[in-house]
């Protein structure tokens, strides 16, 4: 009877043991569970935190942009009425040198002409 109760206590130790192991396993992956968990909350919390950082971004060079373009059309403008300015006081000139080009033609042969 001592080896069939030295068997039972071996049985018994060896359920304990399998008790033990099982609890083991849910144990950790419980673990991987909640870690798993807690790092996707952190990502939506790190995706959220990153997308009001870019939409803050956004306002702020934005306004940026629009104040540069209105500032290159400011600057645009200029120019072309400087440039009307200077077309309208040299217009006489100019219409003087293209009528003088015009009505004083010299004649002369072409430099690759043989005569």
């Amino acid at each position: 009877m001592s080896n069939s109760q030295g068997i039972n206590t071996l049985l018994d130790a060896e359920r304990e043991a399998a008790k033990i192991v099982q609890k083991a396993k849910q144990y950790r992956v419980q673990r991987l569970k909640d870690a798993r968990s807690e790092a996707a909350k952190e990502i939506e919390e790190l995706k959220a935190q990153k997308n009001i950082e870019y939409q803050n971004f956004v306002a702020q060079h934005s306004g940026e942009s629009d104040q540069s373009l209105s500032k290159v059309d400011q600057e645009t403008e200029a120019k072309i009425q400087e440039i009307r300015e200077a077309a309208e006081k040299n217009k006489e000139e100019a219409i003087q040198k293209i009528m003088k080009a015009i009505t004083n033609v010299e004649t002369k042969a072409h430099e690759n002409y043989r005569a």
